[in-house]
């Protein structure tokens, strides 16, 4: 095949072209570029394309630049930026690969290829003419909560070669294969922001303004932040206050104040359930097709006003799945995600993903609108939240 290999500079990226190279694919090389906020050039793309270039060389094949500046900042940065302006928490490397890397880099470059290779750690699978978005071997590394928002048509045009590999067998590859970056750290941050620090790069676009730390329990004005942008629902780290730990329960844009709550166990910080809206399917509307949930399909309840699913979804990326129930709204836009175990820091904005009950395939997902009801039992022990602002998401290397 005629494939199209988007690469990084990173080691995952490298080793598909090792493997698709000799499966005897005809291969050419394509590196996106995105400069920084002020218009200069990012120094961590010299390093990538550098890399790039020696892996290019390496297997003799040809390599192009594909610079993406102005679609990156006018759309994934000004999704974010809005985002985070409305007080809510948005997912830049969803945007980033629904509209950049499978949006204009497939529809000026990608489109005259057969398929186009990413070193995501995602498996795709077609059946009867439909493709579906399988995880990945390694759930550590799974990155399908990252592909979550893409197309159909974008989904069938795409190769995951890691998607069957944990990460070990990745970095053995690399290393046998004698590949220059074998050794290279896994990228850390948003999507093509480099080394940039998330909370400079909002300082420089939205500044700053004082406002009240407030304990949501008493009232209490415990302490002072410079905007509420810089905090999202379930944050822990950033504070700077004593008497820790304390946890991002809620904001008020109106008056630039943050709620707190002191410690994980907080009741505040807890919920089971929330609403979402904004429902995107990858590949079929399994309340139309409830196959696609396998056997679980029994346990469904299809009929009434209020049809719903067994599910099973992630909140914030990480390898742990939680097992819930997906109702349907009348008003047939909105639905209601009902957690089996109790789960921290449900933040507005930010993304639900859909899977199927036995964790196999990503169905697709919709964005949290808010969340129904505070608890404080039946809670299932859970690494403590990511926080955005400290580059928390390991992209596609």
């Amino acid at each position: 095949m005629k494939i199209a290999v988007l690469v990084s500079g990173g080691v995952d990226s490298a080793v598909v072209v090792d493997k698709l190279y000799k499966e005897g694919h005809d291969l050419h090389l394509f590196y996106i570029r995105i400069g920084t906020d002020n218009g200069e050039g990012d120094c961590s793309a010299e390093e990538d394309i550098e890399l790039c270039t020696l892996i290019a060389h390496k297997y003799g094949l040809p390599l192009d630049i594909v610079p993406l500046h102005e679609e990156y900042w006018d759309n994934v940065m000004k999704y974010a930026l809005d985002t985070v302006k409305a007080g809510l928490t948005p997912h830049p490397d969803m945007m980033c690969n629904k509209i950049i890397k499978f949006g204009y880099f497939e529809e000026r470059v990608g489109c005259k290829f057969d398929k186009t290779a990413t070193g995501h750690y995602a498996r795709v699978e077609e059946r009867d003419g439909i493709y579906y978005l399988g995880t990945a071997a390694d759930p550590v590394k799974d990155q399908t909560d990252f592909l979550a928002r893409i197309s159909q048509k974008q989904l069938s045009h795409l190769l995951f070669p890691l998607g069957d590999l944990p990460k070990k067998e990745v970095r053995r590859i690399a290393e046998e294969a004698g590949l220059p970056n074998a050794g290279r750290k896994d990228s850390q941050g948003i999507c093509f922001l480099g080394k940039i620090n998330y909370n400079d790069f909002l300082r420089r676009q939205l500044g700053t303004r004082k406002g009240p730390v407030i304990e949501i329990e008493t009232g209490r004005k415990i302490g002072e932040h410079e905007g509420y942008w810089f905090h999202t629902i379930g944050q822990r780290k950033g504070l700077n206050m004593s008497g820790g730990p304390w946890y991002v329960v809620r904001k008020n844009v109106r008056d630039n104040a943050v709620y707190v709550s002191h410690g994980f166990e907080a009741e505040k910080s807890y919920g089971n359930l929330f609403e979402v809206g904004e429902m995107h399917w990858l590949s079929v509307d399994p309340f139309q097709h409830p196959e696609v949930l396998g056997a679980a399909q029994a346990d469904s309840e299809l009929t009434g006003t209020h049809p719903h699913i067994r599910i099973t979804f992630k909140n914030r990326h990480n390898p742990r799945f939680t097992e819930g129930i997906l109702t349907r709204q009348p008003d047939g836009e909105t639905y209601r995600v009902e957690s089996a175990d109790e789960i921290q820091g449900i933040a507005p904005g930010q993304f639900a993903i859909i899977y199927t009950p036995d964790k196999r395939y990503c169905l697709g997902s919709a964005v949290i609108n808010r969340q129904l009801n505070r608890r404080h039992k039946n809670r299932k022990d859970a690494p403590h939240p990511a926080d955005p602002a400290d580059g928390n998401c390991t992209r596609e290397a």
